[in-house]
């Protein structure tokens, strides 16, 4: 008789990661301690880079002792399509699986927030969803709903369109398509950038939003020295602040 088959376990992970000083927050005050205590017994792991599961799981560590040596927890990452190349076939995630239908639980972490969310690791979900395979998301911070709440813009209607063209005239084309749309429905706009690039995205923001739409950053959410600013464009040009290309940020944009 087969095993009953484990829980998908989508495992929030903080959104300090890269950050200075980020090791010295105890993870117990960024994590419910429901989470740390189901992260502790889970012995399989999908993640997006397995030196940064292994980060994670030494924090845990830290607040409730792992179930397992780190040693012996099986961390798989996730499969990734090779750099420059576009393909519209999926990678085979079934051997990712394996250990679910042996009846063990699995969780699955991403580099930062919520798995699944702005995250590759939502073809994993689907594909338990598809095996008949429970999946449990646990309660943890999304950078993108933290900085939505925080700007003061439209909650009620919104959307996250990712990254922008890193080419400056499709940018600024995309910026203003999106300031139109965000205007005809009244809908706010978040989007993120590389860290080192979030000085170019904020320049780019300011040179072609018009002069009436509030523009917000969040930028190193939940993390020593993370801060909110939220204002028109108007006011954002005339006092103008620089972003550090060491912290990752999210921006929202909703047109007057």
């Amino acid at each position: 008789m087969s095993p009953k088959p484990g829980t998908l376990h989508l495992v929030p992970s903080p959104l300090d990661f890269g950050i200075e000083g980020a090791e010295a927050v105890p993870l117990d005050e960024l994590l419910p301690m429901g989470v740390l205590r189901i992260a502790a017994r889970l012995d399989h792991w999908v993640a997006e880079n397995a030196r940064s599961a292994r980060a994670f799981l030494k924090r845990v560590d830290a607040v409730v002792p792992l179930a397992l040596p780190l040693q012996q927890i099986e961390i798989v990452e996730l499969p990734r399509a090779p750099k420059g190349v576009r393909t519209a076939s999926q990678p085979d995630l079934a051997p990712l699986l394996a250990p679910l239908r042996a009846g063990h639980h699995l969780g699955l972490i991403s580099e930062a927030g919520l798995p699944a969310v702005a995250d590759p690791g939502a073809a994993l979900v689907q594909a338990a969803h598809a095996a008949g395979i429970e999946v449990v998301a646990l309660p943890g911070a999304s950078s993108l709903l933290l900085a939505l709440a925080a700007s003061g813009l439209n909650g009620q209607s919104f959307a996250f369109v990712g990254y922008l063209p890193v080419d400056a005239t499709e940018r600024a084309a995309r910026v203003r398509e999106l300031e139109t749309l965000s205007r005809k429905a009244r809908q706010t706009q978040l989007l993120i950038e590389t860290p080192y690039r979030n000085a170019a995205l904020l320049e780019a923001l300011l040179a072609h939003l018009q002069a009436g739409t509030r523009l917000a950053v969040g930028c190193g959410l939940t993390a020593p020295g993370g801060f909110t600013r939220s204002d028109t464009v108007a006011r954002w040009r005339a006092q103008p602040a620089s972003l550090p290309g060491d912290r990752p940020a999210v921006f929202a944009l909703l047109a007057a």
